[in-house]
This record gives C-alpha cells, structure tokens and sequence, in this order.
C-alpha cells in the first residue's frame, strides 16, 4: 500500500506536498519522495524512512515549481530497497514522472513486451516503473511535437487495455501538466480537490480526501474507474472516461484497516463504516456469544477503537482504555519482515493493569492477519492479570494473499488459511475469538454508499476481480513475499545508487 499526491498551484508546491504526504504517512513508512517542475527541469528528493526524515530544510528549497507530485511507500513485492522509492522518471518524451499506487498483476509480461517492442529496459523490481514506461510508450507513439488533452487520454486508455491490476497514479509531463488516472476496477483510491486563489483555482489529487482538507484544498470528487485528468501548467482541467468497461469495485480492506478513519473514499466515511463494523459485531456477540461473562472491552489502538467503542454500547458492557500506544513505533502490519514487526509488538504497546486484573476481557482489533501480533497481546492480557481473554475481529479471516497492492504475505503464512474460527483462537491463545462475517462487513461499509454495488473482498472470499489470477501467479506471488525472501532482501539491498538531488 502506498500513499500518492499531486498538485498544479500557482505559486510552489513543495510544502502542500510536503503537508500533504505527512497526512498520508500512514500509507507507508518505507520510503518518501518529491519531485516538482521547475521550467523545463525536474527537481527530486527521495530516500527511505519517514517523510519527515527525507525531507530537510535544504531539500525543500531545491524543491522549487508550482507543479509536483509525492510518494510515500512500503514494499509491495518483499523489498524495502531504496532503489525502489519514487517517484521515478523517464526522459523521453518529454520528460516523465510518476507515483503510483497499487500492484500490476501482469508486470512480468508487460516488462517482456517493453524489452522486445519498445527497447526500454527496466532498472528495479518496481512495477510502478513497468507502468510509467508503458505510458511513456504511448504518448511517444503519438508523434507529436505538442500533445493535447486527445493525445494524452488516448494513451491512457492503451494503458488500460495492457495493464491488470490495481493502480491510482499521479503523473507529470514537462511542458504539459499533470495527469492522474484509476484503474478500471477503481480497487485503489484517488481523489481530486481545488482551492481558489487571487491568482486563480489550483487542483490536487491525493489518495485520501483527508490529505486534500488538511492542506487547504476542498474535496470536489473521486477520481471514477478508468477515468484519466488532465490539468495543464495553466490550471485548465480536463476529465474522460478512458475504460471501455469500468466497474466500480473499491478494495474493502481500505475501510478496516488502512484509510484514516478522518477520509471519505468513493463517497464512503471510512469512520462510519467502522462504527457500523462495531455495531453489526455488538449485534453478533449478543446474539452468537451470549455465554461469554464479558466484563470489559479493550480495544488494540488505534483503528479498532471505534469499532470497540460501539461494540460496548451494544453489549452494554463497559468500554476501557487497556493499552497504551507508543506513537514513535510504526505500523506493524506494513513493516517489512516478520522479525522486525516481532520485536515492535511489545515496544508499541503497554498495558494498564488495573483493566485487566481479574477480569474476563473482550479485545477488539481490526483485522487478524498472521497471528503472531494476536498472540503475542493475548499474552500481555493475561500477564497483567485478566482472567479470561476473548478476541474480536472487525474483519472475517484473512484466508487469501492480496495482489492488488497490499503486502500480506503468501497464504500458508496467513493464519486465516485452511483454518476454521476454533483452531485459529487455539492457536492464539484465546478464550474465545469472534470474527465477523463478511456480509456483515460488506453491509457496513456499503450503507454509506449505496451507489457502490460491489467491492474487492479476495482476501477473504479468494475471488479476484480481474480474473487473471490463477495457481501459477500465486505461487511466484508467494517466493516474492514469503518471510524468508523477505529476510533475505533485507540482507541483500540492491547495490544501485539512488539519486536524490542536492543529498
């Protein structure tokens, strides 16, 4: 999962980008970068770590232009080499550069037809730079010295005929502007804002609304499936539907998991559709579990507390504070490699003895995903005294990879696999462990959006929309992200140098 900006203003842009990916951060930890035009030069800062560890006074000064896109990142296919940050950028035509969200299904072949068609050779493992050299071949293949809003959806939409999978981009053309497109399916998000200024409108794109109301923007819409924008040097917008078959199928693990509960996506309140998850789980526990003597509800912080809160209210049951977050660790689901997430349990959170001690607790997280993060809190509850430890997940079992951009690891490593509610709270340890069901799930998010009729749920149910996953695609899905591969990427980072401006 990674984090994606862009904006056409008319006066620099570096810091609203700057504001705009430290909202996003969330997204991803493993990297950030900017880059902006500048005339007829395209100015870049990029590395890993934090945005606010890439990003120096000196950095943001070479960042001059009133026209940038930003990326924040975590590895998508095991390896958190710097290599692989963005944005990346091709000279010809033009002068190209591009930050994308989300996860090629047919990389290897589109890499292989880029090689045999087109002579470009591709310098990572990142199929971010696949796509910006798919679409760079396009717009060369226009011939034009000038390419006009025609010129550039065109090529959008050869784009979309090669490419499957998941993608949201931001993309900037010298001399011409910037360009921002979503997959047919919609799966990843993108959103478009504008703000007026004595010297006219400016435009931003970003992948959560969020990132749009905190840097002064007002959301407008959401970028539709298979739509393509255009927004000039000059501030002139234009939008074309570019699909031949768009079907609008959002990823439904945004709502659980990754979204701030503070964004709209696809016209949907990622806090409600939490509030709704809770409620419908309340509703389960009272009339599945009814047997539990729950005495409390602790939520595991911070994207369950929501849930955990109306959860309490339906059950009546009183709602408590039980763990206290360290807020200088990470995400531990999109940290990479298994050790390292681990050893961040423990250092991220701490629990308060009193909520535990002789009492039967009811813990609610989002999602459960290996186990090991599960297990590993289980065990802080019971050391600090409770007597019975019950666990709820907002999200149904997790029994099927994601290839649409989000790095959860292959399927025997995912404790959802081949593995029924009973044996999966044994293997954690619980008490007792209730998951949702993915009706209710769907309902939840749904009830915010009507207009939203179906979305992409593979992890849970194994039914890939864009019905090109097969067998063979899992199984090299699974080298690629097997903790063992990870492991090894991390002793073994790429010896390329990355280029980062004025470093």
């Amino acid at each position: 999962m990674c984090g994606v900006v862009g904006i056409v203003g008319n006066q620099p842009v570096n810091q609203a980008l700057y504001d705009g990916l430290t909202m996003l951060q969330h997204r991803g930890q493993d990297a950030a970068g900017i880059m902006t035009i500048d005339g007829h030069s395209l100015r870049l800062r990029k590395g890993n770590g934090l945005v606010r560890d890439v990003f120096h006074t000196r950095h943001m000064r070479r960042l001059s232009g009133n026209i940038g896109i930003g990326h924040v990142r975590y590895p998508t296919a095991g390896s958190s080499s710097s290599a692989e940050a963005q944005p990346f950028y091709v000279n010809s035509p033009f002068g190209i550069a591009m930050a994308h969200n989300g996860n090629l299904t047919n990389a290897d072949d589109l890499q292989k037809s880029l090689f045999e068609v087109a002579k470009r050779h591709i310098n990572t493992s990142s199929d971010s730079e696949i796509l910006l050299n798919i679409f760079a071949h396009e717009l060369l293949s226009r011939d034009q010295l000038h390419l006009d809003a025609d010129d550039i959806f065109a090529s959008i939409g050869r784009v979309h005929q090669q490419v499957k999978g998941a993608y949201a981009v931001v993309t900037m053309i010298i001399g011409h502007g910037l360009v921002a497109f979503r997959d047919p399916w919609g799966i990843r998000p993108l959103a478009l804002g504008k703000r007026e200024t004595p010297q006219g409108t400016e435009y931003m794109v970003a992948s959560e609304s969020v990132a749009i109301d905190g840097t002064g923007f007002n959301y407008v819409r959401d970028v539709e499936p298979g739509e393509a924008l255009y927004i000039t040097e000059d501030g002139q917008l234009f939008s074309r539907q570019c699909a031949e078959k768009p079907v609008h199928c959002p990823c439904i693990f945004e709502y659980v998991y990754f979204a701030r509960p503070d964004s709209f996506l696809d016209g949907i309140s990622v806090y409600a559709s939490r509030i709704n998850m809770g409620k419908k789980l309340g509703k389960k526990i009272q009339e599945q579990f009814s047997h539990l003597d729950i005495d409390v509800v602790i939520p595991i912080p911070e994207t369950a507390c929501d849930i955990a809160l109306e959860i309490s209210r339906e059950l009546s049951i009183p709602y408590r504070q039980g763990f206290v977050k360290n807020r200088y660790i990470g995400r531990t689901f999109i940290m990479p490699g298994q050790t390292q997430r681990r050893k961040s349990v423990r250092r991220k959170l701490n629990a308060i003895g009193a909520e535990f001690r002789d009492k039967n607790v009811l813990l609610v997280d989002d999602s459960i995903v290996r186990g090991t993060t599960s297990e590993q809190i289980i065990e802080m509850a019971r050391e600090a005294g409770a007597k019975k430890v019950f666990f709820a997940s907002a999200a149904p079992e997790i029994r099927f990879p994601n290839v649409y951009g989000i790095d959860m690891p292959s399927a025997n490593e995912l404790i959802g696999y081949g593995r029924e509610a009973d044996e999966i709270g044994q293997i954690i340890k619980a008490d007792a462990l209730i998951y949702q069901d993915l009706e209710d799930l769907i309902a939840s998010v749904q009830e915010e959006n009507p207009a939203v009729k179906q979305f992409e749920t593979s992890v849970f149910s194994g039914q890939y929309v864009t019905g090109d996953i097969n067998q063979s695609y899992l199984d090299r899905l699974h080298a690629a992200r097997n903790d063992s591969a990870r492991d090894a990427n991390e002793q073994d980072e790429s010896n390329l140098e990355l280029y980062n401006e004025g470093d």
